[in-house]
């Protein structure tokens, strides 16, 4: 198992390093700079800037430089926010981000896998039908068309949360909501097709057979295999829910590490675009990790064996 989770690493590493390259030399393939405005700035002002960022050096050695500055944490200057790093504008914009993130998760576990299971549990019964009819309509409508209807009817019309921010309690309903429609949906449907397939399998029915109670066939064997594919879905979305929803963030006018990225790429602002895109894959890799550790603890039939 040890080897397993070296090699994963590893594997993490190397995969990070690739993101990184790739984004860097998107990046600086795109004409003009950080500073390239509508109106033109002045020749000499725009070789101040550049040389006081090293942006005139060879790109290769712009590259290194980056790099080393990764391995140290540390991701730069903001070319956009003067004066600001983007170091701290993950740290400013992330818990932002993470609480709106966080309780969409909850809501998303907490609702999307029990009424899967009782979607299956209750197959071509009328709340099968009703579930699977909103769980339809969760993932055919975008999360900007339930933003905007949130914003019309409950802060316009009622007035009963704040159209914009994270000032009280109440307004975090809004981007929780918005942000936790399609894959609430999705989780829903998910788990109950997979629901379904497990309660057809053989040792359900040997499982029944021995006489063990119905709470226990469900609770203890359907829903336990059941829950593999749910996890693989829900590891990696709740790597790209806590660090933001670019639409929903802008729409409600949070300050998160979504709506940075937005401004940052209006802006070509290289360093925010690069660092935001690296702490997403890190963040994306771990909650990969995490689902393939979670798979030997939810079928035990999964086992990681040394030198594989």
């Amino acid at each position: 198992m040890k080897t397993y989770y070296l090699k994963r690493i590893f594997s993490m590493l190397i995969t990070i390093i690739l993101i990184t390259t790739l984004t860097f030399a998107m990046m600086h393939s795109i004409p003009g700079g950080p500073f390239t405005r509508e109106r033109p700035v002045p020749d000499e002002i725009l070789r101040a800037l550049n040389a006081k960022y090293n942006l005139d050096d060879p790109i290769i050695i712009q590259y290194l430089n980056y790099m080393k500055g990764l391995i140290t944490f540390d991701l730069g200057p903001s070319y956009s926010k003067i004066g600001t790093t983007v170091n701290d504008l993950i740290y400013s914009g992330f818990p932002s981000s993470a609480k709106v993130g966080g309780l969409a998760t909850i809501l998303i576990v907490v609702l999307g896998i029990p009424l899967g299971v009782i979607s299956a549990l209750k197959q071509n019964k009328p709340i099968d039908y009703f579930v699977m009819f909103m769980a339809t309509l969760g993932i055919t409508v975008p999360s900007f068309v339930i933003a905007t209807l949130i914003i019309y009817f409950f802060a316009g019309k009622l007035g009963w949360i704040p159209s914009f921010g994270l000032s009280t309690p109440a307004s975090y309903i809004g981007p929780v909501l918005a942000l936790a429609g399609y894959s609430l949906s999705f989780v829903s449907r998910l788990t109950r097709s997979s629901m379904l397939e497990v309660l057809r399998q053989d040792y359900i029915r040997t499982a029944r057979a021995n006489g063990l109670t119905e709470l226990s066939v469900i609770g203890r064997h359907a829903v336990k295999n059941a829950l593999i594919p749910v996890v693989t879905y829900v590891g990696p979305m709740i790597a790209a829910i806590l660090t933001g929803s670019f639409v929903v963030e802008k729409i409600f006018a949070i300050n998160g590490i979504g709506r940075y990225f937005v401004e940052s790429v209006s802006n070509r602002d290289y360093t925010t675009i690069m660092g935001v895109t690296v702490f997403y894959a890190v963040f994306y890799l771990i909650m990969v990790f995490f689902v393939d550790v979670a798979y030997a603890l939810l079928d035990p039939r999964i086992k990681f064996k040394e030198g594989k």
